[in-house]
């Protein structure tokens, strides 16, 4: 008998402001048909997602989640190498980013990122780089790294440091966000692997939508999904029926669309949760990425 019962994969924003179009969430049966949109055009909050996710999830949902549920932290050491107040593992590292945000609005992350100490770490706009945004190890200028971002490097995926805050592709905004709502989720919806996947009930999983669209027979390059034929072939690619529709469809829905019938699809295979290099020291401080192996 199959685990789940319901996919729900959330495409995540760390915009400023309430509501968001980068925000889209999506649903799909273990039963079949094609993946739905959950109302679209609605325009989500985060606080919305948080209300869902704590009280409205169909019972036994494998949800996804696009962004970055810790930071690195093997490569030093450390999340914030030098900083005697650096937290000792995730969800010390959720708490953190929540208190130090408790006054901005709407999950907002700005004054975790403009710390006095903490903006030291981070890749910031106006090329504002900290002196400790880079680890004499890294390799790449890329910046750090986690463990997952390596294993989804080597999948041919394109991943982007969680301390970067500048460009389209960056994750940090994003990650820093989702951080304050995994802490207050702590006790309602379990995170893997930061928590251990439960035997029944839901759970949350990070995803990245590029790996969907790896599987689904798109090239990194080709990753991002902007019209509905384009979308049909790739749900084709993973066994799901296509959406309804025709023309232009935005990227945030059409990521979202596939990861769900995506999840639906690898949620049973146990590579998936039991990756070769994720150890139990890393699922407590980084976690990882569903789908990396």
């Amino acid at each position: 008998m199959a685990r789940f019962r319901h996919f729900l994969a959330i495409d995540w924003s760390g915009a400023a402001g309430e509501r968001h179009k980068g925000i889209a969430l999506a649903l799909a049966h273990a039963g079949g048909g094609p993946p739905v949109l959950v109302e679209p055009g609605r325009g989500w909050s985060r606080e919305d997602v948080l209300a869902i996710l704590r009280e409205d999830l169909p019972p036994d949902t494998l949800v996804g989640l696009d962004l970055g549920i810790s930071l690195p932290f093997a490569d030093c050491g450390a999340f914030f190498p030098g900083l005697a107040t650096s937290p000792p593992d995730a969800r010390s590292l959720w708490a953190m980013v929540d208190e130090v945000c408790a006054d901005d609005p709407h999950l907002g992350a700005t004054s975790f990122v403009d710390h006095t100490e903490l903006s030291a770490y981070f890749r910031r706009h106006g090329g504002r780089e900290g002196g400790r945004f880079r680890c004499d190890d890294a390799g790449h200028g890329r910046g750090r790294f986690r463990v997952t971002e390596h294993a989804q490097a080597r999948q041919g995926c394109k991943p982007y440091s969680n301390f970067n805050l500048v460009g389209a592709a960056q994750v940090g905004k994003s990650s820093l966000t989702g951080m304050r709502l995994l802490h207050r989720l702590q006790g309602a919806l379990p995170a893997w692997p930061v928590d251990p996947l439960p035997k029944a009930g839901s759970v949350l999983v990070e995803i990245y939508t590029s790996l969907a669209a790896l599987e689904a027979q798109r090239s990194a390059a080709r990753s991002k999904i902007r019209t509905v034929a384009d979308l049909g072939r790739a749900l084709a690619a993973l066994g799901s029926p296509p959406v309804a529709g025709e023309g232009a469809i935005d990227d945030h829905s059409s990521d979202a669309l596939l990861a769900a019938a995506w999840l639906r699809k690898v949620a049973d295979d146990p590579a998936r949760w039991y990756p070769r290099t994720l150890t139990s020291e890393i699922a407590r401080t980084e976690g990882w990425t569903f789908g990396a192996v």
